[in-house]
């Protein structure tokens, strides 16, 4: 007898994308549990450095410097960079699960060393180690969501990961703005224990599982993944297909990218990574505060951090409920158009109030201009360009690279942001503000192009299909071959 939570759709074409979504969706939401910790991480310094460099501050035994800010503030780029290429390769030994739930440790520990620092080298310390745990999360939960989806959720699940570290980036304004340091810490030591809890109880990738021969085990997952009236068999069956066709022609990292549809997808996903970084989204939010101020709004510094941040949770939850219908390529297109325009516009206010003074008539007449651009850059990078890079290496490439593409291009993405933080001052001081707005202008433009001429569209295809967009031959399907 059909079981009452199965449509008779299920059950007469139980293949294909049939099958119960719920347990996916609690995995993957389950799985960037971690990226809100890495979100809070991010967040932390933009509420918290405002009070510890202040002389008067009393959150601990010791002072904090400028300069000393810079580095506990950026830190965390240096430790994700260095972490993002081994975690690929453990999660490729021990599993996405295992590999995972040991980033607990890491996290907790470096919480608890800004939690109870008694000097500026802990927090330092404690802040690599955060920024270690956090860059790691980048690249293992977006390739465990991506294998755990079915083709028609991949990309709404993969976009839960940029949405929970922009609800982790709120929280930290939200809290870190009106607790005091302790407790804020404290909170934020607790987010990856919880994570570590929740995530302990979902299953393994199966894809992974069944990569290690460990079928039956991939068989059990499938089964609490789509449910027990889905053909577990036919999706099991590809999948081996799938593996035994990669260890029949298992070669070394280099010989794998040696392949046309590997170095496409190597080439894509490193360049919507740069694009990301260089966009200046970063150099945005850090001076969300004096474009407010600029703008001659009377809105407090913490107060418009927060609106920020809350446009920038809901952008990303739209993007979330539409990235798999609009699809990845028209959302990377409105979002390089807009950002581009954006820029060009913030460019033009700091040129004029650079060249003409803030008191300027000229000046005077576009004091909204700051604010409507400021709002609709962080709209549109939410949309398209701040999920949908992180999801490309589990779209575009195959096992057999994925996790050296995935944890490469993770690599590069916080270099970048390294170096966009630490030299964005220096580059408005040299060139001025307006010009390094033209410059971000410029770069999202070539940005525009790169999407429009080379990256294919996604939505709703199988890792196969992808394949031949890419310039693969076409794959048999399991019950072809004889």
């Amino acid at each position: 007898m059909a079981d009452m939570g199965v449509s008779q759709a299920e059950l007469v074409e139980p293949r294909g994308d049939n099958g119960r979504k719920l347990p996916q969706y609690l995995a993957a939401l389950a799985a960037t549990l971690g990226a809100l910790a890495a979100g809070s991480m991010l967040g932390w310094s933009a509420p918290v450095m405002v009070k510890l460099t202040d002389p008067n501050s009393t959150d601990y035994d010791f002072s904090v410097t400028q300069r000393q800010g810079d580095w506990i503030s950026s830190v965390i780029n240096l430790g994700a960079a260095f972490i993002c290429f081994p975690i690929g390769l453990i999660m490729d030994a021990i599993g996405r699960k295992k590999t995972m739930l040991l980033l607990v440790l890491p996290f907790t520990l470096g919480w608890l060393l800004i939690t109870f620092g008694t000097s500026v080298g802990m927090l330092i310390a404690g802040r690599l180690i955060t920024g270690v745990a956090g860059g790691a999360f980048c690249v293992t939960a977006p390739a465990y969501t991506s294998e755990i989806a079915q083709d028609s959720i991949r990309g709404t699940l993969g976009s839960y990961f940029q949405l929970m570290i922009t609800i982790g980036i709120l929280f930290a304004y939200v809290v870190g703005g009106y607790a005091s340091v302790f407790v804020f810490n404290i909170l934020c030591t607790c987010i990856p224990i919880i994570f570590g809890v929740v995530f302990f109880f979902m299953p393994e990738s199966p894809n992974f599982l069944v990569v290690k021969g460990k079928n039956d085990e991939a068989r059990e997952a499938l089964i609490r993944l789509r449910g027990s009236a889905y053909d577990v068999d036919y999706e099991l069956n590809s999948l081996k297909a799938r593996a035994e066709e990669n260890k029949r022609n298992q070669v070394s990292y280099i010989a794998a990218l040696k392949k046309k549809t590997a170095l496409k997808a190597l080439l894509i996903c490193y360049a919507l990574m740069v694009f990301q970084q260089l966009s200046g989204i970063n150099a945005v939010i850090f001076n969300t505060s004096q474009i407010f101020s600029d703008a001659g709004a009377t809105i407090a510094p913490t107060i418009a951090t927060i609106i920020i941040g809350v446009i920038q949770v809901i952008a990303t939850f739209i993007s979330s409920l539409v990235v798999d219908k609009l699809g990845r390529r028209i959302l990377l297109l409105l979002s390089a158009l807009v950002m581009c325009v954006c820029s060009t516009a913030l460019g033009v206010y700091f040129f004029l109030q650079q060249t003409h003074g803030s008191e300027a008539d000229i000046v005077q007449a576009i004091t909204w201009l700051p604010l409507v651009s400021l709002s609709l850059f962080i709209i549109a990078f939410s949309l398209g360009f701040g999920p949908i890079p992180w999801m490309m290496a589990g779209d575009l490439c195959q096992i057999d690279i994925k996790a050296f593409v995935g944890s490469t291009a993770g690599t590069l993405n916080w270099l970048l942001s390294f170096t966009v933080t630490s030299t964005f001052n220096s580059l408005n001081v040299a060139i001025g503000a307006g010009q390094v707005f033209w410059m971000f202008a410029g770069i999202m433009l070539v940005g525009f192009l790169f999407i429009f001429f080379v990256i294919p569209e996604t939505k709703g295809k199988s890792v196969d299909e992808i394949q031949v967009l890419l310039g693969g031959e076409p794959q048999q399907r399991p019950e072809e071959k004889k």
